[in-house]
């Protein structure tokens, strides 16, 4: 792993010897609201095996959409395809899901651990091309820095 972002330095020290998942993706949303700016939205989704879903996990923001359909908008499409997907225009994505019609940008970050598909993480923000690719990078590091710290 290359040499982490402050970002993911907090990360991993705020995660260090805890173990429970649930108290772990709130605070990792709760960084990223905090440390990033112009958003109104940041926080998980996890898989459902059951229902083929993301339901609706630990966030900072506004209310949100409670299940997400594999494969749907940009939460499920990413999920699907295992690729982050950083979109500059969410209304020209097809099949977007407007959980809130403020947002205009969007990056998710699909988290897999052992093979096992865990879910994603969502951040939104309420003006266009928002995320760049140094975004991208560092969020994609704050997933495998979450990963050493959950089941």
């Amino acid at each position: 792993m290359t040499e982490l972002s402050l970002l993911n330095k907090q990360l991993d020290a705020l995660l260090f010897e805890e173990a429970n998942m649930v108290a772990n993706l709130a605070n990792a949303s709760a960084l990223i609201n905090d440390m990033y700016e112009d958003l109104n939205w940041a926080g998980f989704y996890l898989y459902n095996e059951k229902t083929d879903e993301l339901d609706l996990g630990p966030f900072q923001g506004k209310v949100a959409c409670m299940h997400i359909k594999n494969g749907n908008g940009v939460v499920g499409t990413a999920f699907k395809d295992q690729q982050i997907h950083r979109v500059a225009n969410v209304h020209e994505f097809p099949g977007h899901i407007a959980c809130d019609s403020a947002s205009n940008s969007e990056i998710v970050v699909p988290i897999t651990k052992d093979g096992q598909k865990l879910g994603v993480l969502d951040i939104d923000s309420p003006s266009l091309n928002r995320f760049t690719a140094e975004n991208e990078a560092e969020l994609g590091q704050f997933v495998e820095v979450l990963l050493k710290h959950i089941g």
